[in-house]
């Protein structure tokens, strides 16, 4: 595969295919060294300019597309092979470069790290709106389709094995459930290694996921994450929360659905200031409510952390 033209000018040095991979891997320079044109005060900043002060990753992997799904009526899901070098902390974002498209697309990964050593694999879960990166996902993209990324983010869970345990409280309204469910699988993934090590590794504490839709049909990943919550049931649970639901709930999701916005007081359950970690994601004006209703509950703002999406 040469080297697309939307790359050429930003690369600095690229390395041969892994044999086995087919794939080739691109050193980038940084965030600050993006062309950027003379910008009206009223046009909004797209994601290079919304993360320029994010860590970033100084390279570019080619990927191919290998899979789609309907998440959603509005969401779709991609599965990504990435070359063998990509890796990620769950949380993380990724830059994603399209040809012929002159946006550059930002999404989170919905996937954990565990399944990339997997399968070698990562996911996206990409709302469509007429941002040109997301509406290429749901207007032009096929399996086969090639794209080039960048992982980038400070906002991550990445415990090493020694780490003293802490509670998580997850907490995400829309399609901001992404980097919090990769998060939530990372979390699960580590409990299998400790089970594992028969406890000696990754001392996990629990897992409060409070998440907030329109409805049930917009609650992502949804099956998955009640499956985790009984698979843990010790270590894991979740509030599913609804304010548009026109419909009956479905028998199974019933335990987990609350009717109505995150309160203070479904929140307070979940909050010890000594040892709660919370992240949260999702539209600004939640993520400011939410981070001062948790602070008024106690919580020392530097064990916030959450991520923005416009």
């Amino acid at each position: 595969m040469s080297v697309p033209c939307f790359l050429s000018a930003a690369a600095r040095s690229f390395s041969l295919p892994c044999p086995t991979a087919g794939l080739l891997r691109y050193r980038v320079l940084g965030p600050g060294s993006t062309r950027r044109r003379n910008m009206s005060s009223k046009r909004q900043m797209d994601h290079l300019e919304r993360t320029a002060n994010n860590y970033r990753q100084n390279t570019l992997y080619p990927a191919q597309v290998c899979g789609i799904t309907n998440e959603s009526e509005t969401v779709k899901r991609l599965r990504i092979a990435v070359h063998p070098d990509f890796t990620f902390k769950a949380g993380q974002w990724v830059d994603v470069f399209i040809p012929d498209v002159e946006k550059t697309g930002g999404f989170s990964m919905c996937s954990s790290p565990g399944l990339l050593q997997r399968e070698g694999v990562v996911e996206l879960a990409v709302k469509y709106t007429k941002h040109p990166p997301a509406h290429w996902v749901h207007t032009v993209c096929t399996v086969g389709s090639r794209v080039a990324m960048r992982v980038g983010g400070d906002f991550f869970f990445d415990p090493s094995p020694s780490d003293p345990s802490v509670d998580l409280l997850l907490v995400a309204g829309g399609v901001g459930i992404n980097p919090l469910y990769s998060i939530l699988l990372h979390t699960a993934d580590l409990l299998h290694l400790n089970q594992a090590s028969g406890g000696r590794d990754y001392n996990i504490g629990s897992a409060h996921l409070c998440y907030s839709a329109r409805n049930t049909q917009e609650l992502l990943f949804k099956s998955s994450i009640t499956e985790v919550c009984q698979e843990f049931p010790d270590k894991f649970s979740c509030d599913l929360h609804v304010t548009q639901q026109s419909t009956d709930v479905d028998p199974h999701l019933l335990p987990f659905v609350n009717h109505g916005r995150i309160t203070e007081e479904v929140l307070q359950k979940h909050v010890d200031p000594q040892r709660t970690l919370c992240y949260l994601c999702g539209p600004p004006p939640m993520i400011e409510a939410i981070s001062k209703t948790l602070m008024d509950l106690g919580l020392p703002k530097d064990r916030i952390l959450f991520e923005k999406w416009w």
